[in-house]
């Protein structure tokens, strides 16, 4: 999968995105584990959206992504607000950076893009490695539900000033997964017309009893899940799903 242009307009589609729930979902596991000074490792930074949000909370972070793209984007975001970034382009599932974390997060189901089951696995035992004890891994997915029910077979589209999008979604090749493709319309000012690219990402979700499943063979003891922001269980129609790790 290239993020190569669609890097360049991914903080314009993701201008909605509830970063500030994100932050609070975080702060309140740090306070009910009892973390101090809280070192965070963001899994699938993107383009430090996140990254810049912690920051503004005061929380040190370190960003992790598959893409060059996105981390250059993110490490310009942050020097903008003078903010001098750690950056690290790994696949979350061979992460190998030799130092240690208090808390690591996998947000905006950045997880769901991993379509094999042992990537998932491998990328829970990695981050409990480079967690200290009594260290959170905090991520959230895609429902079933949402994948099954409100993606397959949709088609959903953008009109923004400078750049446009058709999303239509189809069913993946495995349970629970998705073919997400686009085609966008991008602003290009020298040539005064739109320049139109195609890109196709791929997302799968598991049940909750299987992601509980692999967080105990990594070795979490400690597992909680909840829904959509709040504090309470999932429920049949819940879309997104928090999980906490402890180890």
């Amino acid at each position: 999968m290239s993020y190569e242009r669609f890097a360049s307009i991914y903080d314009e589609l993701m201008s909605d995105a509830p970063y500030d729930k994100w932050v609070e979902y975080t702060k309140n596991e740090i306070s009910k584990a009892g973390l101090q000074s809280p070192k965070i490792l963001d899994l699938g930074c993107g383009t430090g959206s996140m990254l810049l949000q912690f920051a503004k909370h005061g929380l040190y972070a370190v960003g992790v992504d598959l893409s060059d793209e996105m981390l250059m984007m993110a490490k310009q975001k942050l020097e903008k607000h003078s903010i001098k970034p750690e950056l690290f382009q790994q696949d979350m599932s061979e992460l190998d950076l030799g130092q240690m974390f208090n808390c690591i997060v996998i947000y905006c189901d950045s997880l769901n893009y991993l379509q094999d089951e042992e990537r998932v696995r491998q990328t829970f035992k990695q981050a409990y490695s480079h967690l200290e004890e009594g260290g959170l891994l905090l991520f959230d997915v895609h429902s079933i539900f949402k994948i099954d029910e409100l993606f397959i077979g949709q088609t959903f589209a953008y009109d923004g000033i400078e750049n446009a999008y058709i999303w239509n979604s189809f069913e993946g090749e495995y349970p629970h997964s998705v073919v997400h493709e686009l085609t966008f319309f991008a602003w290009n000012e020298n040539k005064q017309a739109y320049d139109r690219f195609e890109e196709e990402h791929y997302q799968r979700t598991f049940s909750i009893s299987q992601y509980m499943q692999w967080g105990k063979e990594a070795g979490f003891t400690s597992m909680e899940v909840s829904s959509d922001f709040k504090n309470c269980p999932p429920s049949e129609e819940s879309e997104r799903l928090f999980f906490s790790f402890k180890k």
